[in-house]
């Protein structure tokens, strides 16, 4: 049986002004992604959600009838517009395991700061001028607990940006710190087979896969990490 999970790429925010009204939007790379309203409903569905497809389209027409939208799309053809553009990433195996690490594997591990002044800023900025409910935006200032293997992940994500299956790499080399690029490349490509294009495959094998594949899904779930793409 094949599974299939998804997620959202990228991070919200709302700018101003199109036609003298803020808007939301996706950022991912640095570039500015606009939505239309099935489309941003449906990205902020999978965000910071690991949903099957079902799933996500029963969330999803639950947010249609909340927000009272009369979509002039399918559920499947906003889903495929979303992959296409990067926005949603979708993975696949014979187990959920197998289908979640394709769709983490190749994805960056963002951190999202733990500077109090940031999450100050983010906390007004969502609940004041984003209408985000304060049962929702309170937990930014929730102090996180982490497990060994998860501050190890955050920390290796604070430094540089690193796919999921890089940290395992460098975590099953017992490296967390890099003094500059070289060193890291060192870490990650030391052999003359492992490249950017199958150290996700070689990944599989390390004795830090599941810990790591483990800890990246709880941060992520936990809305302490963001995923973003190379």
């Amino acid at each position: 049986m094949c599974n299939k999970l998804y997620t959202a790429v990228g991070h919200s925010d709302i700018r101003g002004t199109l036609n003298g009204r803020r808007y939301p939007l996706v950022m991912l790379n640095g570039k500015e992604h606009i939505l239309d309203v099935q489309e941003m409903v449906l990205w902020g569905v999978l965000n910071w959600r690991i949903l099957t497809v079902e799933e996500a389209e029963k969330f999803y027409d639950n947010k249609k009838k909340e927000y009272g939208i009369e979509p002039s799309r399918s559920f499947d053809q906003c889903m495929f517009r979303l992959i296409q553009r990067g926005l949603i990433a979708e993975g696949t195996g014979n187990t959920a395991e197998e289908a979640l690490y394709d769709l983490v594997s190749d994805l960056q591990v963002i951190p999202i700061s733990d500077n109090l002044i940031l999450r100050i800023f983010s906390f007004i900025r969502l609940t004041v001028f984003g209408g985000v409910p304060f049962s929702v935006t309170k937990k930014i200032f929730h102090k996180d607990k982490r497990t060994d293997v998860e501050k190890k992940t955050y920390r290796l994500a604070m430094q540089t940006r690193l796919t999921t299956a890089e940290i395992m790499k460098c975590i099953e080399r017992n490296v967390l710190e890099f003094k500059n690029e070289d060193q890291m490349m060192e870490t990650l490509y030391h052999d003359d087979v492992t490249t950017i294009d199958n150290i996700a495959e070689y990944a599989r094998s390390m004795s830090s896969f599941r810990p790591v594949l483990t800890s990246v899904a709880n941060l992520y779930l936990r809305r302490q990490i963001i995923f973003g793409r190379m």
